[in-house]
């Protein structure tokens, strides 16, 4: 709106200066998280929509890349960064974001339903899920990481040193074969077309036929069967187990809005936030909506086994991990 200021016009003018004021009184709320979460087939625009409804406030969610990508982010930001809240960390980060002295205790509680028993004093889980490899239903899947190692078929993942789920296949790896783990990573190395940055370039390129299989989650296919009436997707059931991973957000220290920002973590564990997660996140929700969950998620693998290395203990295990990849992988 202009506003212009004549003689005439003064009551107008009292009104663009009430109008002008109210908008820098709101206050922002600024939230790190990956991009896929802001898409407009994410949860973001359905988060932003009924957080805003109770906050008196602007929510701004910026997409930082892929989820390891934002602890790099934010530890190069350190307390100047712009962010209040990092959402899209998971389980196999929380120890090293906590080593950076950047993240805040919070006081969520909450009844979650999840795997494990969640009670880190810093980050608060929002959704959880199994990594997995999808494909077509008329591929003959490998049953095991070594089978799948030992095959012609082809697969796309992602980089570890920025995407979550890349991280959590090296953990998978790593927790399923121990010292093995570089024999695997050496059979594996063939299998791979490419490695990408983040989540969302690997299924790409899988739905563009570019590989057989895609490192993702066993949820994956509800997307397909609820959003596109489509049932040829599924995933392979490993013997080994399947790698667990909770996605959680954690308050920086730093923040200017840390009430706003205590209100965004409580509002996480709500209803209004969960029950958006199954279908723009494709992830089981931290904490059950009351309608349950859409009937697109009850033909999903259930893996036999969980595997999950102590959020504790990735730190000492990561850089062994790493190497091992990438040695594999400059062969």
């Amino acid at each position: 709106m202009t506003c212009r200021f004549r003689s005439s016009h003064l009551t107008l003018a009292a009104g663009c200066l009430i109008g002008t004021a109210a908008v820098a009184d709101t206050p922002t709320l600024t939230v790190y998280t990956y991009d896929s979460f802001v898409t407009e087939w994410g949860p973001g625009p359905v988060i932003e929509e009924e957080f805003e409804k109770t906050c008196g406030c602007d929510l701004n969610l910026v997409g930082v890349g892929d989820g390891a990508a934002l602890l790099a982010r934010v530890r190069l930001e350190g307390e100047r960064s712009d962010a209040d809240v990092v959402l899209g960390l998971d389980s196999n980060l929380v120890a090293a974001a906590r080593d950076t002295g950047l993240f805040a205790r919070h006081g969520v509680t909450a009844d979650y339903d999840l795997p494990l028993t969640w009670d880190d004093p810093d980050f608060v889980p929002y959704d959880w899920g199994y990594f997995a490899f999808v494909h077509d239903k008329d591929l003959d899947a490998p049953a095991s990481l070594q089978a799948l190692a030992d095959s012609d078929l082809s697969i796309v993942i992602q980089d570890p040193r920025s995407s979550t789920p890349g991280l959590g296949l090296l953990m998978w790896v790593k927790d399923a074969y121990g010292d093995d783990a570089p024999a695997i990573w050496e059979g594996l190395a063939d299998n791979i077309v490419t490695v990408t940055k983040g989540w969302s370039e690997a299924y790409g390129l899988f739905l563009e036929g570019e590989a057989d299989m895609v490192l993702s989650y066993t949820t994956s296919p509800a997307y397909h069967v609820i959003a596109e009436d489509d049932d040829n997707k599924t995933t392979a059931e490993f013997d080994e187990g399947h790698y667990l991973q909770v996605e959680v957000a954690g308050k920086l220290a730093a923040s200017d809005q840390p009430e706003l920002a205590d209100q965004f973590l409580d509002f996480m564990v709500s209803d209004a936030f969960q029950s958006a997660i199954p279908t723009t996140n494709w992830m089981y929700p931290a904490v059950t909506p009351e309608g349950g969950l859409p009937d697109g998620f009850d033909g999903l693998m259930v893996p036999g086994k969980a595997l999950l290395i102590a959020p504790d203990d990735v730190p000492a295990l990561r850089e062994d991990a790493l190497n091992e990849w990438l040695t594999a992988l400059s062969r």
